[in-house]
């Protein structure tokens, strides 16, 4: 009986012994993480960071945006000068916008005569121009139009059209600005009217014989239109024969 206790208070006593055993442990774990936060309390107070922390808990960095645009951009797009400025495609390298007007003018016949004016605007040397009646396409208006509005405004006389003869097409300054100028000619017949109620942008306004106004014209786009409907009307005989 007594050997038995002894050995069941003995077994008890060494149950109760590895109990405590693991409680220690415990405390002491205990009181080394209570020291360890101390500890970075204690750092993050002091440099005012929070500790680092070890592990996969971190963040990754976010990747850096790419820059847009570039060698990816289409036509019609801004660039910049040497200056900085932004200049839209087609100005020149003054960065001065080009303008553009279109024209429209007729040359008149009656039988082997062209009607032709004397601006009152000079040419740039102050002479006299010698021209065949034309001006701006006016909003709303085609150019055959425009250029029969103009032979009745400018030369008085009242025409109808034929055909067209071609265009001409030129650069001049103006102000500083360059102007891009497209004027395309008709071939008229005369139907009624007096040169002499032309506008007063028109000096004078005057049949002139066509082969003479073929070389006389100020310029020579107007005197190759002139040439132009000689070839027509040479053409239009020969169908007829």
């Amino acid at each position: 009986m007594s050997s038995r206790r002894g050995s069941e208070s003995g077994g008890t006593g060494g149950g109760k012994g590895s109990g405590g055993e693991r409680k220690a442990r415990a405390r002491g774990a205990a009181r080394g993480a209570e020291a360890s936060k101390r500890k970075d309390a204690e750092q993050q107070g002091a440099s005012g960071r929070k500790p680092k922390q070890n592990g996969s808990s971190r963040k990754p960095k976010a990747p850096k945006k790419q820059a847009r645009g570039g060698a990816g951009e289409g036509r019609g797009a801004t660039a910049r000068t040497s200056g900085g400025r932004r200049t839209a495609a087609g100005r020149d390298r003054g960065g001065t916008a080009r303008a553009r007007e279109i024209s429209a003018g007729g040359v008149v016949l009656r039988g082997n005569d062209v009607v032709v004016i004397v601006p009152t605007r000079r040419a740039a040397d102050g002479s006299k121009v010698l021209s065949l009646p034309k001006g701006h396409v006016d909003p709303g208006e085609t150019p055959v139009q425009a250029a029969e509005r103009e032979v009745r405004e400018e030369a008085g006389v009242v025409a109808e059209p034929v055909a067209e003869l071609g265009e001409s097409r030129y650069w001049y300054r103006r102000d500083g600005e360059t102007i891009g100028k497209r004027v395309h000619f008709y071939l008229f017949n005369y139907v009624s009217g007096d040169t002499a109620d032309h506008d007063d942008e028109v000096e004078e306004a005057r049949w002139l014989p066509i082969s003479q106004a073929e070389k006389q014209l100020t310029y020579p786009a107007e005197r190759e239109m002139v040439s132009r409907a000689i070839e027509h009307l040479k053409e239009g005989g020969r169908k007829d024969r």
